[in-house]
């Protein structure tokens, strides 16, 4: 009889599927253990699922993300526990990434914290409580002694993806992800880490600036595998940075053409590795079925891009756009408003950049953020310096909301501005049905002349449609 490894994914409002899980479960020897993974965002009673398998399991694994999601983390932990107290209780993610000995501190109920990329660890990990052996010699993890002392254990360099590329997407059902979506989209990740250095980024932190990628011949077999299984129509790629060599992902692009593999794909590119890329380059994308690209820009003035150590110039930004618009793909540019001591300047080179950017295409979106203290970052270290407190629990860090709200750099006139000119950009340049030409006319009048007052299209619409709030 195998032995149970439970997994938990905890309540969130995007619905991806849980890689880091199907990652960790499918790392393990299948024929040991039974991996049972249950997701509080697809379950309508999660625990009860859990209850089910809870006296026969080995243990918990708990994948969790800063902020509002430690709170359903929190809440299925304790209540493993009290079902039953001998059940060890990892969590991982980057969370404990980022706060590897203080969550133990904070939370006698969790066991060990997983550090950086888990697959290795979990393995060990799980053998271990399976013969009974000592955490000591176990890279990449913080847990408790025997005298309640946090031990830190040594961190795991980063492992070829090549050697765990093999996940297996039977352990969830993963047709309830698709009716989520709205369409037949696969989650894959074919990448880990990134080179670069951002200072708003906590990747440079988590991963050391080492990145490893799964092979093309490798990764294009088990799309091809996956595709022929599940029928899914688009492949939504979530590497943090899955354009880094350009020649890789050509030769998957080629390798996708020549097995006539029938599917649209979306992935992240910064815009450097884009400009290095020829046209017949992003052709070759597109008929491998390239549809959205996700281009981080941050902001609109080179100055604030420098400080922000993006080492990107907006030239390069330009010509990726311009060449998406020529080849219609879809493109994301996101922007960071409210940095630390940022300039009304630099604000208004980042209103000006989005406008012209969202005005290219109307397939074009700029998001804009409100800039919040990410732990692990370089700006973060500096804010704290200079008297900004972080949350000092992992309770408090579970109230610290990144997207919806803006940090104390945005006065109220400020986010009261970018609140107004998002929505109005938006309805400007998407496409509309011909009915909201007239409102879409008068849109675009309001953000070429940055003049928002009386907004009633924006009141009555957040009276019709309710925005679903973001953790």
């Amino acid at each position: 009889m195998k032995t149970k490894v439970l997994l938990y994914n905890p309540k969130a409002v995007f619905f991806d599927m849980p890689l880091a899980l199907l990652a960790i479960g499918s790392a393990l020897d299948q024929k040991k253990f039974e991996v049972i993974i249950v997701d509080g965002r697809i379950e309508k009673d999660p625990f009860k699922i859990l209850s089910e398998h809870i006296d026969d399991a080995l243990c918990l694994g708990i994948t969790v993300l800063t902020g509002s999601p430690i709170k359903d983390a929190m809440d299925i932990t304790n209540k493993t526990k009290l079902k039953r107290s001998d059940l060890p209780i990892i969590w991982g993610g980057w969370h404990t990434s980022l706060f590897p000995e203080e969550t133990l501190r904070d939370e006698a109920n969790i066991d060990i914290t997983v550090q950086g990329q888990g697959e290795q660890t979990f393995i060990e990990l799980v053998d271990a409580f399976h013969d009974q052996q000592p955490l000591i010699g176990i890279k990449g993890i913080c847990y408790r002694n025997d005298k309640n002392e946090i031990i830190k254990n040594p961190p795991r360099p980063i492992i070829p993806m090549d050697e765990f590329a093999n996940v297996n997407y039977g352990l969830i059902d993963v047709e309830p992800y698709f009716e989520k979506k709205g369409n037949r989209q696969l989650d894959y990740i074919s990448s880990t880490g990134c080179y670069f250095r951002c200072s708003f980024c906590a990747d440079p932190f988590v991963y050391n600036r080492k990145w490893t990628a799964i092979s093309p011949e490798v990764m294009v077999n088990k799309l091809k595998e996956l595709h022929k299984t599940y029928k899914f129509t688009d492949l939504n790629l979530q590497d943090e940075t899955y354009f880094t060599y350009r020649d890789r992902v050509i030769e998957i692009s080629e390798l996708i053409i020549d097995r006539s593999l029938n599917f649209s794909w979306a992935a992240t590119m910064r815009a450097d590795q884009g400009s290095r890329m020829s046209e017949d380059d992003f052709k070759t994308c597109v008929r491998s079925g390239l549809r959205r690209l996700l281009i981080g820009v941050e902001s609109g003035s080179q100055e604030m891009m420098d400080w922000l150590k993006k080492d990107i110039k907006l030239e390069q930004v330009y010509r990726c756009a311009q060449l998406c618009s020529d080849l219609n793909i879809a493109a994301i540019f996101p922007f960071i408003v409210g940095f630390p001591d940022e300039s009304q300047k630099s604000i208004d080179e980042t209103v000006k950049v989005s406008r012209e950017l969202n005005s290219m295409h109307h397939n074009f979106t700029t998001p804009i953020f409100y800039f919040k203290p990410y732990p692990g970052t370089e700006i973060t270290k500096d804010v704290i310096t200079n008297g900004y407190q972080l949350p000092q629990t992992t309770k408090e860090w579970s109230d610290f909301d990144y997207i919806g709200s803006s940090g104390p750099w945005v006065s109220k006139e400020k986010y009261e501005f970018f609140e107004k000119y998002k929505f109005y950009l938006k309805l400007a340049y998407s496409k509309q049905k011909p009915i909201f030409k007239p409102i879409q006319y008068m849109a675009k009048k309001r953000c070429n002349k940055l003049n928002f007052e009386f907004p009633i299209e924006m009141k009555i619409a957040n009276i019709l449609l309710k925005n679903q709030e973001l953790s």
